[in-house]
């Protein structure tokens, strides 16, 4: 049986308000949460386009192979990195109260776990090259490994930075170690290191976060003792723990079996196309997820308004990510061109053929943080379990046919899964199916018409223009149809400018004033 809860971790031990590890009042989330989320979405912006440049750079400086042998390794022990924080980040962020005893518990915990990680993947990499038959990958398994204490060492002081709405600090954390970790990737890669340079990428980036969370929370962990009532966020940690491993396991299996029976560069063309096409929805997700995550986690106790607080930011994040996933369905082979070059123009159909899984994580993914964020980390656990084998399947019945084939069988299997986890996610929760469509309804007839529109310039210009003032046009065509549709014709401008004024008091003012 636990020990009742202590007092809360005292200030002197922690540099933050006194509050942080109290419930916030209302509109104190809500203040932080608005510009939070614009803080986050700008730093995400940043990062999407330093991303993309080192994509379009390395991708020019790489081969295929080069990213394939990266890849061999990238899709093994990423089932690793799963444990990694063993769920604990979330349990710290989503507990109502925390102390000091429990926090130094759970550091200690995520250091053993990143100990223990680093020493079985050490230990796994004969069993990986002899699995790909590919020896050159002995090396880079062993010196990736060392990611996993870098990041047992971090955890808590970037759950407590998340928990504390440090957004501005977390977002600056996450600039500088993706500048650094892409210097050290690009300098590789321009010294003729070849895949080493993605190793690089790799280690670098974890060993600054930590250290940067340290600098930011100069907080130090206590000696360990028992009783100190972590058994409930153990076992919550250990949920979604197993939620993300099952979730993994479905969504890189192809990986792993495109590289053992297709080869290197058969893996390197889907992962770059698979990267492409996912890494706008993967940030925007981390951008918002880190937001959402603990506003949600404050406010579950109080149904209808988290319903309501949790619909309009669904809306407001689909807004942006299936007008982007859209995109990519219709352009395809302009965005594989100018992003990748000439020589990776096999991925574009590729790419094209995941539209329909980032599309999928698009609408699905959101939910994921409110289960976890209201306590329902098993039911995220069996809609995991539910993913699992339909995907498994679809990857299977194509992987005779090559990456395309991979591609498609995944894409047919996550779409036939939208809307079973959207009706069990929901069950209960006080949303309906209603309430759902009536949040997204503007949002998909303005997708739908802006894709004509960019569809018809792409007809009318494709031969009669070079590839990237032909993408620009169609793009600024497709983003003008769009908003003009969704803010105009659907009536929607009030919700953003709403969320404008939130995050710009000043506007709210100066509207007022005129009034």
């Amino acid at each position: 049986m636990e020990t009742p809860i202590q007092q809360p971790i005292a200030t002197a031990s922690l540099p933050a308000k006194p509050d942080i590890f109290a419930p916030a009042n209302a509109d104190e989330i809500k203040r932080k949460s608005v510009r939070g989320g614009a803080i986050s979405l700008v730093a995400q912006a940043l990062r999407f386009v330093l991303r993309t440049g080192s994509v379009i750079v390395l991708a020019r400086l790489l081969s295929p192979e080069d990213f394939g042998l990266q890849g061999m390794v990238a899709a093994v022990l990423g089932f690793l990195g799963i444990f990694r924080d063993a769920g604990l980040s979330v349990a710290t962020v989503q507990r109502n109260e925390i102390t000091h005893q429990q926090i130094s518990a759970l550091f200690w915990t995520n250091v053993a776990v990143g100990a223990a990680l680093t020493g079985i993947g050490v230990l796994a990499t004969p069993g990986l090259v002899a699995f790909y038959k590919e020896p050159r990958l002995y090396w880079v398994s062993v010196v990736s490994v060392a990611a996993f204490l870098l990041n047992g060492l971090g955890i808590q002081h970037q759950a407590l930075l998340q928990r504390n709405m440090q957004y501005f600090t977390i977002a600056v954390i996450d600039l500088v170690a993706l500048l650094v970790s892409l210097g050290v990737g690009i300098g590789m890669a321009l010294g003729g290191l070849g895949y080493w340079a993605l190793v690089g990428m790799a280690v670098s980036a974890p060993f600054v976060s930590t250290l940067g969370a340290w600098i930011a929370i100069p907080w130090m962990p206590g000696i360990p003792r028992r009783g100190s009532g972590i058994r409930s966020m153990l076992h919550f940690g250990g949920t979604c723990t197993l939620n993300s491993l099952v979730v993994y396991a479905a969504y890189n299996v192809e990986k792993v079996l495109l590289g053992r029976f297709w080869g290197a560069e058969a893996l390197g063309l889907y992962g770059r196309a698979y990267q492409l096409v996912t890494l706008p929805i993967e940030q925007l997700n981390s951008s918002i997820n880190g937001v959402a995550f603990p506003a949600l986690s404050r406010i579950q106790h109080d149904p209808e308004r988290l319903c309501r607080a949790f619909l309009k930011g669904y809306a407001i994040l689909s807004s942006i990510s299936l007008p982007i996933t859209l995109m990519c369905a219709v352009f395809a082979e302009e965005i594989v061109r100018v992003v990748l070059g000439q020589k990776w123009m096999e991925a574009a159909p590729i790419f094209r053929l995941l539209v329909p899984t980032a599309m999928t994580l698009a609408l699905v993914n959101p939910f994921g943080w409110f289960m976890q964020a209201t306590g329902r980390a098993v039911r995220s656990l069996c809609i995991a379990l539910l993913i699992a084998p339909v995907v498994l399947l679809g990857i299977l019945l194509g992987l005779h046919h090559g990456p395309k084939g991979v591609a498609l069988g995944y894409s047919l299997a996550m779409a036939s899964l939208v809307l079973p986890i959207i009706t069990w996610a929901k069950r209960g929760t006080g949303i309906t199916m209603k309430s759902y469509w009536e949040s997204i309804k503007p949002l998909v007839f303005s997708c739908l018409l802006a894709s004509i529109g960019g569809l018809l310039v792409k007809v009318l210009l494709i031969g009669k223009l070079a590839t990237l003032p032909l993408l620009i046009l169609e793009t600024v065509t497709f983003g003008g149809v769009y908003a003009w549709f969704l803010l105009i014709v659907m009536r929607q401008k009030s919700l953003y400018l709403d969320l404008l004024a939130q995050v710009f008091p000043r506007l709210r003012r100066s509207a007022s004033s005129n009034l």
